[in-house]
This record gives structure tokens, C-alpha cells and sequence, in this order.
């Protein structure tokens, strides 16, 4: 293969709420974090081992506003995306990275009663999108898994 691929899919929950970034130009941007669990047995001890990866999410424009009206702390969503590193200077002059997923795609997984029932401040009925068809059954679900 002579190409190269840069691409990530996520399915974890928010540990934050959405935090929006507004420009003079109309844009903006969505930032929040996402947690990601691998649970395994250690061999061993025979001990179940949790481990909790956090992964800095940055949406654009009309999926950041998207997110920021649907999305609260504790939703499940699987992201799509690609891996960026960003350099940047600190107040001491030093140089400092961070590695983001630049979101292309999302799918909010937590239906609205499961939002209301963890306590997340979830949208009201009358803000809630209305399909334009009814939906399909779950074999005919369009999710990649």
C-alpha cells in the first residue's frame, strides 16, 4: 500500500460538557473530552484491571453547535475522526503539544430517556430533532458494529 491512512473511531462518554469557541467570522469550534474503559482479567492475580483512556475531541461548526445542544456529560457517542497534533507556546516561552480528534462524524448513542434517567440536563422533547422517517429496526441499523 503507498497511501497512508490517519483515521480513529471512538466509542466512549463525554466527561465534560461541550465548551464552545465562537469566531469573528461565524465559525466556531466544540471542544470535550471522551473517555474510553479496557477492562481486562490479570492473569496472575486473577484481578480485573480498568483502564481509562481520555481523548481531547475538537467539533466544527454546525456539528460543534450540534453537540453543544444534544451532548451532556455522561452521553455515549461514537466518533469519527483523525488524530492531530498541535504545537503551541506556554507564558514561559515553552514549546508544548497536544494531541486532539478532529471530529468528521458522530453518532449520539444515549437516547434521551437514558440521559434523564443518569440526571444529565437533557434537551427538552419540543428541542429534540424529529426524523424524517420512521426509524429502522436494529438489523437494519446503519451504525458500523
Amino acid at each position: 500500500m503507498s497511501g497512508t491512512l490517519n483515521k480513529v473511531m471512538l466509542i466512549g462518554h463525554l466527561g465534560d460538557e461541550v465548551k464552545m469557541h465562537y469566531f469573528e467570522g461565524g465559525g466556531c469550534v466544540g471542544r470535550f473530552p471522551l473517555a474510553t474503559n479496557e477492562t481486562y482479567t490479570n492473569k496472575q492475580t486473577n484481578e480485573r484491571i480498568s483502564n481509562t483512556e481520555w481523548h481531547n475531541v475538537v467539533v466544527r461548526n454546525k456539528g460543534a453547535e450540534i453537540c453543544e445542544k444534544y451532548l451532556s456529560k455522561g452521553d455515549k457517542v461514537y466518533i469519527e475522526g483523525r488524530i492531530k497534533t498541535r504545537k503551541w507556546q506556554d507564558e514561559g516561552g515553552n514549546d508544548r503539544y497536544s494531541t486532539e480528534i478532529q471530529c468528521t462524524d458522530f453518532t449520539f448513542l444515549t437516547t434521551k430517556k437514558e440521559s434523564q434517567a443518569t440526571g444529565n440536563a437533557a434537551p427538552q422533547a419540543a428541542e429534540q430533532p424529529k426524523p424524517t422517517e420512521p426509524m429502522a429496526d436494529d438489523a437494519e441499523s446503519d451504525l458500523p458494529f
